[in-house]
């Protein structure tokens, strides 16, 4: 009978009050900490109103479906150091107020677009020491509020610019470590980190392994001579170069000198097409058209340069405007003569009538005196 009560006593008990065997709980401060217990799949029997949870350093291979359900309140979510190789696209649903997620050193090679769903607070977001190829575009909405965002030691090649577009508030993120392959789709790139450092953006480096020629170069170093190539072929360049253009127009409003990256304190535009990657006759165009077949030139043109252009336009403007002015000019002094002219006109022909007057008076006095003498 005892033991009866005594279960009937335990099941009655709020589960909130629970704890896993294998974690240490903290009532006070809502943190669940279950690191290095050897775990190989997410405990259960969590807080409801766990705030901080943390994993890493376990066993765990796999998130599925809604695999924190029973802690929608949590904030802080640190799975890293484990074997994580595949989530479901709903692990995290529920989790609205989710800040900080770590899936640092993991082996997850990709990531579903819903994974994020509708997430909007997420601040913190570490995915170094994985095996990403690459980001999927449309999670950017859920990135908007994105502090951090961490990528290195990755496998990517490249990174979609409207993916980094959306992340508004990014103070930092790391790129090292990872394949970049710095052909025509990773002008976007290039552009987006000088309009990000000369916002006061922190980034560690971007070194190119492909092609062979560019291999272990900063890809912000690289001459934008070099991507001239992609032009005939790409129209990456393009629309990156538009992006570039009105970011700089936006950013001219709003200085900051203080935080300004000194290779960002001229934006540049390039001139001319002159080199490509490996491009052009000898030996040296052997390894660089197997890594930039995409950007082989097949005719060479001297690209438009829209700062020449803006400039053009200005220029015929402001020349325009002084004809304007000259035949304004021209018109009003044309205007006055004439008048001065019409006036000089009338008064002459008033001074010969009253001459001719006068003259016809003096006649008929002089005539007078003479038939005078006559009668």
């Amino acid at each position: 009978m005892r033991v009866i009560l005594v279960c009937a006593f335990l099941s009655s008990l709020p589960l909130s009050h629970a704890c896993p065997k294998e974690c240490s709980c903290n009532s006070n401060t809502k943190v669940v900490d279950c690191r290095g217990r050897g775990l190989y799949d997410i405990p259960r029997r969590l807080h409801s109103d766990t705030q901080e949870l943390y994993l890493q350093d376990n066993h765990i291979r796999g998130l599925g479906s809604m695999a924190f359900r029973e802690i929608p309140l949590v904030r802080i979510l640190d799975l890293s150091n484990n074997s994580i190789t595949s989530i479901s696209p709903t692990a995290l649903l529920g989790l609205r107020t989710l800040q900080r997620l770590s899936l640092a050193y993991n082996s997850i090679r990709e990531l579903d677009k819903r994974l994020l769903g509708p997430i909007r607070s997420l601040s913190h977001f570490d995915l170094s020491h994985n095996s990403l190829w690459g980001l999927p575009g449309v999670m950017g909405d859920s990135l908007k509020n994105l502090s951090y965002l961490g990528l290195a030691n990755n496998r990517l090649t490249r990174l979609d610019r409207s993916l980094l577009d959306t992340m508004t508030r990014l103070d930092s993120i790391t790129l090292r470590n990872n394949p970049w392959r710095c052909d025509c789709q990773l002008i976007g790139l290039k552009l987006w980190l000088e309009t990000y450092l000369f916002k006061g953006g922190v980034v560690d480096e971007v070194l190119c392994t492909q092609p062979e020629e560019m291999k272990d170069k900063d890809l912000q170093k690289i001459p934008y001579q070099l991507f001239h190539a992609c032009m005939t072929t790409s129209y990456h360049y393009l629309f990156a170069n538009i992006h570039h253009l009105e970011s700089e127009k936006l950013l001219r409003g709003h200085v900051h000198g203080n935080h300004a990256h000194p290779s960002s304190h001229s934006l540049h535009v390039p001139m001319a097409i002159g080199e490509g990657f490996g491009v052009g006759g000898g030996a040296g165009g052997g390894g660089g058209a197997g890594g930039m077949a995409e950007c082989e030139t097949k005719q060479k043109h001297r690209p438009v340069n829209l700062r020449h252009a803006i400039a053009t336009v200005i220029i015929t403007g402001v020349v325009c405007g002084i004809v304007c002015l000259m035949m304004l000019a021209a018109a009003v002094y044309g205007c006055a003569y004439a008048a001065i002219m019409a006036k000089y006109q009338r008064e002459l022909k008033k001074n010969e009538e009253l001459a001719a007057a006068q003259g016809a008076d003096h006649a008929t006095d002089e005539k007078e005196p003479l038939e005078n003498a006559i009668a």
